[in-house]
Order: structure tokens, then sequence, then C-alpha cells
């Protein structure tokens, strides 16, 4: 009988924790560095503080709510069998999956605002988040996909030449907080197929 002694993730999942704390940690730390050089005002400015503190709280619960919405998706259809967390063994091409292919990864990628925000640090808000954004948008579109190719083969290849990484559009961006938008995949997968080939 297996005993667990804490959450059970792969290598892969813990590696990938550990660059975010320290794209957090030396993030903030930088940014409030920058800021007692270049915007030491601002810094001690109360009302900055309050403003982009509701500011970095509203779209933190954002992003929480978006990484709900994906990870109840990939956990209801993407896992069969015994699998350490956040590992998929699956395909999934439903709810928001239906119309980008890293829906969870656009989420995360506002983090690094938010807490930019909620330290109230206007260099991390304005250069340091940016950049921290840009490189996991590189990490995303190269490591993400090499692993998803070589989990999936050739079904990730077809779904990748159909469906883009991010999309923007409105009707998609809904799906990112739609609790149940995920009825019928091929369906979706379907209509959305359609509409952008029409576009």
């Amino acid at each position: 009988m297996k005993t667990s002694t804490g959450p059970d993730w792969s290598t892969s999942v813990r590696l990938r924790l550990l660059l975010w704390l320290v794209l957090l940690a030396g993030g903030g730390s930088a940014g409030i560095w920058l800021d007692l050089k270049f915007f030491p005002r601002l810094l001690s400015n109360p009302w900055w503080h309050l403003a982009t503190l509701i500011a970095g709280l509203i779209l933190l619960r954002l992003v929480f709510r978006v990484s709900r919405v994906t990870g109840r998706t990939l956990a209801r259809q993407g896992r069969v069998g015994d699998l350490p967390r956040m590992e998929t063994n699956r395909l999934v091409t439903t709810g928001p999956y239906a119309c980008m292919r890293h829906p969870m990864h656009l989420g995360l990628l506002l983090f690094p605002w938010a807490v930019a925000l909620i330290i109230g640090s206007p260099s991390f808000l304005l250069f340091i988040a940016p950049m921290e954004m840009g490189a996991m948008v590189v990490m995303i579109l190269t490591q993400e996909e090499y692993e998803a190719l070589h989990k999936f083969g050739a079904s990730y290849a077809d779904y990748r030449r159909r469906v883009p990484a991010f999309n923007l559009r409105p009707d998609c961006l809904r799906r990112l907080l739609r609790e149940n938008g995920e009825a019928d995949g091929n369906q979706e997968l379907t209509s959305f197929k359609s509409g952008w080939s029409s576009k």
C-alpha cells in the first residue's frame, strides 16, 4: 500500500514550479531595487500602492479563475489511471482547448503583472514582468510543444496545425472563464475550425 507524504509531482513539474519562484522572487527584488533608484516618490506614495493593490488582486483573481477552469478540464479529460499531479496522458481538445493549445498558460502569463501590481513596483510592472512574460512564451512554444509532441505524437501534430497556441478572440477568451464549457469536444473543435478558416 502506497503512503503519500506530500504532493506527488514529477521532476518536470517541480522544475517548472522552481522556475516560477525564481522569476517572481527575482523580479520582485530587482523591481524594488530599481524603484529605489528611479521611482522613489512613486514607491512611497500610499495612493499608488492602494490603486495597484486593488488592480493586482482583481488580476490575480482572474488568473486563478482561468487556472481553475483549464485545470479542471485537464483533470476531467486528460488523465487516465494513476498519474502524478499536474500530469496528463490524454490529449484534450475540449472547452478552452478547442480554440487554443495553451489556455492555462495564457492566464499564467498575467501572473507576473498581478504580482508586480500587488507589491506596487513600477519597475517590475513596466520592465521586468514583460521580459518574464516573453521568456515564458518562448519556453511554452519550445519546451512545452516539444514535450506535447513527444507525448501525443501525430495527434498533437495535427492539433497544432489546426489550433493556434494562443487565441485572443472574445468567444475563445470567454471559454477561459466558463466552468462548464466542455460539453462536446469534437463539436467545439469543428466549430472553431470552421470559424477560423472563414476569417
